[in-house]
């Protein structure tokens, strides 16, 4: 009598993938390698900051020749440098070692380029020639405004606060935009880290030969449900050790790492495109699992499953070819083909959703497909195990499951 036991299914075909050694060693080797970048970030980082200050306090000796009037004597004195009385001489100087450098200032600094010479220390530390002659102008033209304020705004430091509206509400611009977008990072890492375990979940027993065995004490549904459960469960082990090494670095190391400050606060959860997005999700989560599985139950080899998952990973990505008509014109005939086209369509409606474009009658029917494609591509997979799990040496025809089915 065959048995309905999910939950066996789920616990052995979890157990079965996280217990393998291979599995850990790839689920491991993204963050060993983050973890090794991280830390020769770190390293690198060390070292450029001891060499930056060794630079601050290595002092050189300049002359230098004005012709704008923005550099005084006084400027120049705060880098230690003296004002040349013939710029010949000062080059001569330079070329005979006398001194580190000559910076010759131009009448208009604005259209004409002001010319360095320097004795050679070596590429890097050559720079030093270069971010002095720049930082004395700046200092000059400081002074010359004599305004704080206006030294300020002429930089370009200027902070501005927008807001925009949306219905004649305060809309949250970038900050309702990256939330739903967050699922669409979530579908990428599931589909890439478990598509090979999605597609070799049926292929294995038949390699195995061991199908007819387990059909005769499981029901198939139940077991190919248990398997996309346990695909579930593994995928989420991959991403929280995907996800620790990238949290532990910014929250410990993050001003080491030179990482950005990402503040959350600010970000805003609009109910409908989290909702809409994570169905989105789930919706092409099922659909691809369910072709995968059925396709790793239809061939007998997994060098001829490879044929079929090329193309479909091709899909997911097809979608950003033309990511930024998506954003432009949503309504454009492509983009309207990406959005109900199954294998594209998940992607293209978790970035309009995203940027709020994907309105909510397109989200229920982009939604009621996925989940209705999923589940007949699930229930296709049940078929194809069922009817294939003898056969090992050759492709299984579509059409003859499905017209042996309908005889049956």
């Amino acid at each position: 009598m065959k048995q309905h036991n999910l939950g066996t299914v789920v616990g052995f075909e979890f157990l079965r993938v996280v217990t393998k050694r291979r599995f850990w060693v790839a689920a491991l080797a993204i963050p060993v390698v983050l973890a090794a970048v991280f830390s020769l970030v770190f390293i690198s980082s060390s070292s450029t900051d001891n060499a930056s200050q060794a630079q601050k306090r290595a002092q050189f000796t300049f002359t230098y020749s004005d012709g704008s009037g923005l550099v005084t004597a006084a400027v120049a004195a705060q880098f230690g440098g003296m004002k040349a009385t013939d710029g010949d001489k000062a080059v001569a100087d330079v070329k005979s070692g006398t001194v580190d450098a000559y910076f010759a200032y131009p009448a208009d600094p604005a259209t004409q380029p002001v010319q360095v010479y320097g004795v050679d220390r070596g590429i890097f530390e050559n720079g030093k020639y270069d971010a002095v002659a720049r930082q004395i102008l700046v200092t000059g033209a400081q002074q010359k405004i004599g305004s704080p304020e206006l030294t300020t705004m002429a930089q370009g430091d200027v902070k501005v606060t927008a807001l925009t509206y949306k219905d004649g509400q305060v809309s949250g611009g970038l900050d309702t935009v990256i939330p739903p977008l967050l699922f669409l990072v979530v579908f990428y890492l599931s589909i890439v880290m478990l598509g090979n375990q999605m597609l070799n979940s049926t292929l294995e027993e038949k390699e195995n030969r061991v199908t007819e065995m387990i059909l005769t004490t499981m029901n198939p549904t139940t077991l190919i449900v248990g398997k996309v459960i346990s695909l579930f469960l593994v995928g989420l082990v991959q991403m929280l050790t995907f996800a620790v090494p990238v949290v532990v670095g910014y929250v410990f190391f993050r001003s080491n790492l030179n990482l950005p400050d990402v503040d959350l606060s600010h970000l805003v959860l609009e109910p409908q495109p989290m909702v809409v997005g994570f169905l989105l999700l789930v919706g092409g989560f099922v659909l691809f699992t369910g072709t995968l599985v059925a396709i790793g139950a239809m061939v007998p080899t997994v060098k001829e499953a490879g044929t079929y998952f090329a193309p479909l990973m091709i899909m997911i990505f097809v979608p950003f070819y033309v990511v930024s008509v998506i954003v432009s014109d949503p309504h454009a005939v492509i983009v309207q083909v990406f959005t109900y086209f199954p294998y594209t369509a998940s992607v293209t409606a978790m970035l309009r959703n995203g940027f709020g474009t994907l309105t909510l009658a397109e989200s229920g029917i982009v939604i009621l497909e996925l989940f209705g494609l999923g589940f007949v591509a699930l229930r296709l997979a049940v078929y194809l195990f069922r009817y294939g799990s003898i056969e090992y040496s050759k492709k299984l025809s579509l059409s003859s499951v499905l017209g042996r089915r309908r005889r049956v």
